[in-house]
């Protein structure tokens, strides 16, 4: 089908009907050019084209300078068309992926692919589902648009303007899937805003999106090579990079993504146990001598949760004291460490924190790791929060010494902005098995066969705690792709900038209280509001009480409205402050302006 030669009016309209709105522009959209261009013009025409020749003719005119040459070709291009010259192969395939108006009422999952004649159906559900997601995408985005739109639990069972949680023993239309898809989305909160401040997992990465979009497409399962060979190549090759940005030679080691940091801290102390007590595997804890466990009293709970779970106890894990900052004292480790090998006690393991979950905090590794090689304990450093700062060379120096430890966890979801779910846990010591290996291998022969047509050292089951594994690899790739290691500093750098501005703006104000002096270590910046009624009261019992409830109901008020989220909690002997976090790269200076003037509106009154 040949192409008629286009007008600007003509690729607005085929623009906007393609993305299911009326004639205006999208405002989102980014003009390189003014509108009505020719350059725009045969664009239009472009995108009705084969994939290659489309991108052939945008490309070639976006890298012409020449205007004059510009028109040239433009002109020429006009003229093959005017002849029914310039022949569009695909115009008609494309048509096929327009939204047409489709009545879901009475269309159910059945009549989907793989359904005969189900292609036309499944085509046009998605390209709803696609509109919903990209509405949703633009919104978010969008700062007039609320975090989130809260009701409370009961509300939302009872349901909501038809919004039904409710599962039904018949198929429900398609029409009332999309409802629920788009209801699932209204009722939910934006973690992606750029006011959402609430958890160390924040922001919404498009090309990360877009991996996501296309792992639940593939669908596959990441513990052998046979069904997913380049995802398992894409984390051999991302985990090696990781290692060697934490300054193991030549990135040697091993590795593996894990469900999260909790599991992949828990990973570490099962790798040191191995290390040290193989015979454990087999013959249980009861093979091995009492083993203790130390870390920072701000360290994560997953540490803890480890010892249960892993059969130490909680009581074999010893807490070590921190300063103001919440840095471990290593005084008060050696000090430990001694006074439990007094006691006939074994010690195994002690966690580093790298940005600890409450105060930032990184513990000062080199100090730690003399205490471990003094007296052989694995040392393992969580950086789930601060190990993406190994990515910038303005901040790498908060984790110096990381390289000295036996094994590492990392998370790029939280400061790096990879989608949910993405953690690694790394070990240095890579032998002829593997510590990771070794450790977790039950010898499944009905799915690690030994003799496959290919090298099965590839296969990663073997190494994992988990069978069923998903692919957490490809947005974390395609988003290092995209950005390049620039990018994440660029991203790390700008949030920590925002952090600081945050601090500068609110250490001296009215109102404000930090936790603990001195500038935040990481993007965490701790603070008190004290409302007008408790600042000229004495501190005391009654005012801590009071002010213990203030963050609370802030919060309460803050999530009521849905113009902005950020966390507290209580730490210590320290009542409810907020804890302010940023690893959102669409924070901007005005939106920390907002926080605070929205912490002092909603608070003045209490």
């Amino acid at each position: 089908m040949a192409a008629s030669a286009p007008t600007s009016s003509s690729t607005t309209t085929s623009s906007s009907s393609s993305a299911g709105g009326g004639g205006a522009a999208d405002p989102n959209s980014t003009n390189l050019r003014p509108p009505g261009s020719s350059y725009d013009a045969w664009c239009g025409v472009a995108h009705g084209c084969t994939r290659k020749l489309g991108m052939k003719i945008c490309g070639f005119l976006q890298k012409n300078d020449s205007l004059e040459e510009r028109s040239r070709i433009v002109s020429f291009l006009k003229e093959r068309t005017a002849s029914n010259l310039l022949s569009c192969d695909n115009m008609e395939g494309d048509a096929r992926f327009r939204r047409t108006e489709t009545d879901f009422s009475n269309l159910f999952a059945r009549d989907l692919l793989p359904a005969k004649n189900g292609e036309e159906v499944t085509l046009q559900f998605l390209l709803e589902i696609v509109e919903i997601l990209t509405s949703y995408v633009r919104k978010t985005f969008d700062r007039s648009t609320k975090v989130l739109d809260f009701h409370h639990p009961h509300q939302l069972l009872e349901g909501i303007e038809g919004f039904n949680l409710e599962l039904s023993d018949q198929p429900e239309s398609l029409e009332q899937i999309l409802v629920d898809c788009r209801d699932t989305l209204k009722y939910g909160v934006r973690t992606g805003h750029p006011r959402f401040f609430n958890q160390l997992s924040t922001g919404l990465d498009i090309v990360g999106l877009a991996g996501e979009w296309l792992t639940s497409t593939a669908n596959t399962n990441m513990f052998t090579y046979e069904i997913a060979p380049v995802f398992v190549l894409m984390e051999q090759l991302t985990l090696k990079k990781m290692r060697e940005i934490i300054g193991w030679p030549n990135g040697e080691g091993d590795g593996i993504f894990s469900p999260g940091g909790a599991i992949s801290n828990m990973y570490s102390v099962m790798v040191a146990r191995y290390k040290f007590f193989p015979e454990v595997k087999t013959k249980g804890m009861a093979a091995a001598p009492r083993l203790v466990l130390f870390t920072s009293e701000h360290s994560h709970y997953s540490i803890k949760k480890a010892s249960a779970a892993l059969g130490f106890g909680t009581e074999n894990l010893i807490l070590l004291s921190t300063d103001e900052k919440g840095r471990v004292i290593p005084a008060d480790l050696e000090a430990k460490v001694i006074k439990a090998k007094q006691k006939g006690y074994v010690p195994l393991f002690v966690n580093a924190t790298a940005g600890t979950t409450v105060y930032g905090a990184f513990d000062p590794i080199n100090e730690i790791a003399d205490i471990c090689e003094k007296y052989n304990i694995w040392l393992h450093v969580d950086g789930a929060w601060g190990g993406g700062l190994l990515m910038s060379r303005k901040h790498k120096h908060k984790l110096d010494g990381v390289h000295r430890a036996n094994s590492v966890t990392w998370n790029p979801h939280k400061m790096m902005g990879v989608p949910l779910q993405c953690s690694a846990i790394m070990v240095r010591e890579r032998v002829s098995v593997g510590l990771l290996q070794g450790c977790n291998s039950m010898c499944a022969g009905y799915l690690f066969q030994p003799d496959k047509q290919y090298d099965v050292t590839y296969d990663t089951g073997d190494k994992a705690i988990q069978c069923g594994r998903h692919v957490d690899i490809f947005k974390f790739w395609l988003m290092w792709k995209a950005k390049g290691t620039v990018g994440f500093e660029q991203h790390i750098d700008k949030c920590l900038d925002l952090s600081a501005y945050l601090y500068s703006k609110i250490k001296d104000r009215e109102g404000f209280e930090m936790v603990f002096s001195g500038e935040p270590q990481h993007t965490n910046v701790c603070f008190w509001y004290i409302p007008p009624s408790l600042r000229g009261m004495p501190d005391g019992k009654e005012r801590r009480e009071r002010l213990h409830k203030v963050a609370p109901k802030i919060k309460a008020l803050m999530m009521e409205s849905g113009t902005t989220m950020v966390g507290y909690q209580p730490q210590g002997d320290k009542v409810n402050f907020f804890r302010m976090v940023i690893s959102n790269p669409a924070a901007t200076r005005s939106d920390i302006d907002f926080l605070i003037d929205e912490i002092e509106r909603l608070g003045h009154e209490l």
